[in-house]
C-alpha cells in the first residue's frame, strides 16, 4: 500500500511565505488585508451613548416594576408612604443633581483662573 503524500498547505502552495508574528502585531494599518479602523466621530458617540441610556432606562424601568412596595419615607420632618423603586428614584436624582451642580461650580471656577492666568 502507498503512503498518501501530505496535504498542502493553506497557502497558496507557497508554505514560507506565512504569517511569522501574531495577526494583533501587523507592521502597517492596511497592509495586512484588514480595513482601516474607522475614526470615531461625535454622531458614533452619541449613538453609543444614547444606546447606553436605552439600556439603563430598561433595566431601571424593570426595576420600578419589581419593587411597588411600599416605604415610609421621612424627611426633614415631613412623612410619608411612597413606592421603595420611587424613593430611590429620587434619591438618585437628588444626588445626581448635587453632582451636577459642584462639577459646574469648579469648571466656573477653573475657567475664571484660567482667564485670570492668561
Amino acid at each position: 500500500m502507498a503512503a498518501t503524500p501530505p496535504l498542502r498547505s493553506a497557502t497558496n502552495g507557497h508554505p514560507t511565505t506565512g504569517r511569522t508574528r501574531p495577526y494583533s502585531a501587523s507592521r502597517d494599518a492596511g497592509t495586512d488585508g484588514r480595513p482601516p479602523k474607522p475614526r470615531r466621530t461625535r454622531a458614533g458617540s452619541t449613538w453609543f451613548a444614547l444606546c447606553l441610556g436605552g439600556l439603563v432606562l430598561v433595566a431601571l424601568s424593570v426595576f420600578m416594576l419589581q419593587n411597588p412596595q411600599p416605604v415610609l419615607v421621612s424627611f426633614l420632618g415631613m412623612q410619608g408612604s411612597v413606592p421603595l423603586a420611587l424613593a430611590l428614584l429620587i434619591a438618585g436624582v437628588g444626588v445626581g443633581v448635587i453632582a451636577l451642580t459642584a462639577g459646574t461650580i469648579r469648571i466656573g471656577q477653573l475657567r475664571r483662573q484660567r482667564s485670570r492666568d492668561v
